[in-house]
């Protein structure tokens, strides 16, 4: 028989799910995000430093779309009609950065750390077998490509609850 042993140090008793990151900070040279939880409300959002962070695919997506508002921000800045060094830097950098993800890794997927629809469609942080990477996968894909994983996440995250006996099953 298992039993929960009480100890001084502080074990958390749920694992918080990070829903999306919403802004970046660094305050006192540590790089902190501002994190809204899945199953909390805004007001529950925290600064959390990145060290103490496990979705490296959320900080990866926060990260290049980031980048990719900075670039657009820059380009309506620079209106001319001939491309700058630095607009065809952009240009580059952005076909580098389309390195392969999800599914197109070709790797199995182990699980699913969590669960977003804050970009429009339902995605799922997939963590891969053999890596600490993790990416943001449609549901609609991960539904076809691995349906045990995916009814794995949704078994973990059930709740039952037990139907009340009536007084005639009772009498039986």
């Amino acid at each position: 028989m298992g039993s929960k042993k009480a100890s001084p140090s502080p074990e958390p008793a749920e694992e918080y799910v990070v829903e999306k990151i919403i802004d970046v900070r660094v305050k006192n040279g540590v790089r902190e995000y501002l994190l809204k939880w899945i199953g909390y409300d805004d007001k529950d959002n925290t600064w959390e430093p990145e060290s103490n962070l496990d979705c490296p695919g959320l900080i990866k997506a926060f990260e290049a779309d980031r980048a990719e508002k900075e670039s657009e921000r820059s380009k309506k800045r620079k209106s001319t009609s001939t491309p700058t060094p630095d607009q065809k830097g952009g240009k580059k950098w952005k076909g580098e950065d389309k390195k392969l993800a999800g599914f197109d890794r070709g790797l199995e997927p182990e699980k699913i750390i969590g669960a977003t629809n804050s970009s429009g469609p339902l995605m799922f942080l997939m963590k891969w077998v053999g890596t600490d990477e993790a990416d943001l996968v449609p549901a609609k894909q991960a539904n076809v490509k691995c349906p045990q994983v995916v009814i794995k996440f949704y078994e973990e995250r059930l709740s039952w609850t037990s139907p009340s006996i009536s007084a005639e099953e009772k009498e039986n």
